[in-house]
């Protein structure tokens, strides 16, 4: 199990908040403007989409592994 916080503080269009993964690899703002508009910041679905696109990839590499192809790289880019 993986587990993540966000915090908000002030009114939905002009507050703000951090959102912060349990392992401490990342934490950053996000706001109304990064949520719904191409404001600076990061927002949970830029997050969903980097774990699908993770685990696209590993699985791609387990597939071609299992057929006796081993790939030097595979990028894989989601949106969400």
């Amino acid at each position: 199990m993986r587990e993540a916080s966000a915090e908000w503080q002030g009114t939905l269009k002009e507050g703000s908040g951090r959102l912060r993964l349990g392992s401490g690899a990342f934490e950053g703002a996000y706001s109304f403007p990064s949520r719904f508009e191409n404001g600076p910041g990061t927002n949970p679905e830029e997050l969903i989409a980097a774990a699908h696109a993770g685990c696209f990839s590993m699985a791609l590499t387990a597939i071609l592994g299992r057929e006796g192809h081993i790939p030097d790289s595979i990028r894989t880019v989601a949106k969400v």
